[in-house]
């Protein structure tokens, strides 16, 4: 057995919390359970890393993943088992959707494992690896904690969340948690993943060339990897030096700059606008980075475009008309893109983008408040400073079609997409950048799964506006499928007398049933900046976005050719 630390010497416990503040770290979110009770002592004695304690793990999860996209690294503590198991939803999105960080789970001491004894929250078999198996399934490396190489393994798995951009898991014993750890003066530092093997690269470059100088019309299409991978400046800059018109899917919303007069708007496939599908679709040479197809992004899979012809670059990996150069960098390929389409033929044109859509003229005043009403002037009211989160239903679908200021984050899952994750993650995301205001949107389906985390929010005394929208039930499924059927209704709340409850010190909270409410809304959300502020935006049942609409035409469509 190791000995218990002194209190002079480090513990596992304060190398792991070392090397996440090392990293950026600054939050630590969880929640306190009788096996990491102890270890939690050390983070509350932890000069540089704060304890954010969520009303549930699952919560925790989301908030962590929040903090991840803003700060490019997180971390969730739980308890064994019924923590760990609470949270694995959450950890599950943050490797479909390519976001690094690290849960720790402290389960029972040793002793309790070599005797196989029946402890809580385990199943009672005396197999205490039931947890980590599931978790392998939902990151890129894990590893059990013992004290002759913990650090050297904590190490090895951060590393990997790093290189990978996917969540890690360390199991971690009660008594390996506060045991001495072997010294160590190795500096973690983040991989290098702007490292392309040159011979790759300059193969794809050749090839690429070929390509760029034979197009007739050149168009871009970004998504989500370029900003997980930290690809953003170089693909700014391809669009400024190539005055090339481009687009961006749904989760790759705020990677570019969306108010530039080469902005197309957004691609969905058949569910794009006219304009944009035939710029994406027909372009002779699309070159697409960091795409991922996905139905939810694609307009149910109906892009028009080839995906084996064209550009294509992946974090590690490019091609080019389906030929693979591994080994190529995001950065390396974007940036040398950048250099070719300088030197491209004048005669290669581009397609010229459309002028943004003038806004619809405003129904009267006491007119029931729309959907179409809703998000035209909620996207009119976004500031480049509001880190913007958008849930999956009505919202997302809602928000995505409008143009977002310079400088403003995005966050959503829609790859994922599992409903009630924006409100944890707006927790996270304010903590991590408290210099910008938040601006969570999410329908009342969504916020019965996580409302909780709504008294979190009020206790760390940040002050985001809400957005709710009460359209009484899963507006999303009634578009889907059978809009009358009991399971798309949800529970009426009394949401105005939720964030009182939930304990948030002097929430301002309005209601919107009309445009002319909404107007008064939004005007006094922008103007009361010192606490938070939450409106529930009351719609019909039946009401949705035009982008929801073609989307739900399609995949109804789909379902019966199935």
């Amino acid at each position: 057995m190791n000995p218990i630390a002194s209190p002079s010497a480090k513990t596992i416990t304060g190398h792991l919390l070392d090397r996440l503040y090392d990293l950026g770290v600054r939050h630590l979110f969880g929640v306190a359970g009788d096996y990491n009770l102890r270890m939690l002592d050390e983070v509350l004695a932890h000069p540089g890393i704060q304890w954010v304690g969520a009303a549930s793990e699952l919560g925790a999860a989301y908030a962590a993943d929040g903090y991840a996209r803003v700060r490019g690294f997180a971390a969730v503590l739980t308890t064994h088992g019924v923590g760990e198991l609470s949270a694995i939803n959450g950890i599950a999105g943050s490797y479909a959707e390519y976001v690094p960080l690290l849960h720790i789970a402290v389960g029972p001491p040793r002793s309790k494992e070599q005797d196989g004894a029946v402890a809580h929250h385990t199943l009672g078999d005396g197999d205490y690896e039931h947890f980590a198996r599931a978790f392998g399934q939902v990151v890129c490396a894990d590893a059990l904690i013992r004290p002759t190489d913990g650090p050297a393994e904590i190490d090895r798995v951060i590393t990997a969340c790093l290189r990978e951009n996917r969540p890690g898991y360390l199991r971690l014993p009660q008594d390996v948690a506060l045991s001495s750890a072997s010294s160590s003066s190795r500096t973690l530092r983040r991989p290098d993943r702007r490292a392309s093997d040159q011979h790759a690269l300059a193969a794809f470059l050749d090839a690429a060339r070929r390509r760029i100088e034979t197009a007739s019309t050149t168009a871009v299409l970004a998504d989500s990897l370029v900003d997980r991978f930290d690809a953003r400046p170089e693909l700014s800059e391809l669009l400024r030096v190539g005055s090339l018109p481009y687009a961006v899917v749904v989760s790759g919303k705020s990677v570019v700059d969306e108010s530039a007069p080469d902005y197309l708007g957004l691609y969905a496939g058949a569910c794009s606008d006219d304009t944009v599908r035939d710029v994406i679709d027909n372009a002779d040479l699309l070159i697409r980075a960091g795409v991922r197809l996905a139905d939810t992004t694609s307009g149910g899979f109906t892009h028009g475009y080839d995906p084996d012809r064209g550009i294509d670059l992946d974090p590690t990996a490019a091609s080019v008309d389906g030929v693979a150069f591994p080994d190529v960098s995001l950065h390396d390929a974007l940036a040398g893109l950048t250099r070719l389409v300088v030197d491209r033929p004048v005669s290669a044109s581009t397609p010229t983008a459309p002028a943004p859509e003038p806004r619809h003229a405003s129904p009267s005043a006491d007119s029931p408040l729309s959907q179409a009403y809703l998000w035209q002037e909620v996207g009119a009211a976004i500031r480049p400073d509001h880190t913007v989160v958008a849930d999956q239903g009505t919202p997302l679908f809602g928000i995505s079609p409008h143009r977002l200021p310079t400088g403003t984050r995005f966050l959503a899952q829609p790859v994922w997409g599992s409903i009630g994750y924006s409100l944890p993650a707006l927790l996270g995301a304010q903590l991590a950048d408290p210099s910008r205001r938040g601006l969570l949107l999410i329908g009342d389906g969504a916020a019965q799964l996580t409302i909780q985390e709504l008294g979190t929010i009020g206790r760390h005394r940040l002050t985001p506006v809400i957005i709710l929208v009460n359209n009484h039930g899963y507006t999303v499924e009634r578009a889907l499928h059978s809009p009358r059927a009991l399971y798309n209704d949800v529970t009426s709340w009394r949401w105005t007398c939720l964030p009182a409850a939930l304990g948030v010190p002097e929430p301002l909270v309005l209601t919107a049933r009309t445009t002319a409410e909404l107007d008064h809304s939004l005007t006094t959300a922008t103007a009361v900046e010192d606490r938070m502020v939450f409106i529930e935006a009351c719609t019909a049942p039946d009401d949705t976005p035009e982008l929801l609409s073609r989307f739900a035409a399609i995949a109804r469509q789909q379902a019966k050719e199935a």
